[in-house]
């Protein structure tokens, strides 16, 4: 459980910094589309790479994990509203999704 518990930190966390590095053309579209502010999308993005971060670091240090995985959580929940309010097709809100299962699976392992 526990090595499934440290995939799922580096999978979300890999995922996120990947997607606001190397993949932050399709970021700019899609906060355009939602019509989001450039300030609240690089705030979204600092915190997103902050939380990423910090469970990589919990990998090494476990009490580092509970409040970072709750908040990407929400910031997926957030995803979703947004994919779902602009009518995106599943296909569009199937990342934040799975990324907001595995958040929830490490908040739950690390309760």
């Amino acid at each position: 459980m526990e090595n499934l518990l440290i995939l799922a930190q580096l999978v979300v966390a890999v995922s996120v910094v990947y997607v606001w590095t190397f993949r932050f053309h399709n970021v700019l579209k899609e906060f355009k589309q939602f019509g989001l502010s450039d300030l609240t999308r690089n705030f979204i993005g600092a915190i997103k790479i902050s939380l990423a971060t910090l469970l990589c670091v919990g990998i090494w240090h476990p009490s580092f994990v509970l409040i970072p995985s709750i908040l990407m959580g929400l910031l997926m929940i957030g995803a979703q509203y947004f994919h779902f309010k602009i009518s995106n097709p599943f296909i569009k809100h199937l990342p934040s999704l799975i990324l907001l299962v595995l958040s929830a699976f490490i908040t739950y392992s690390s309760i």
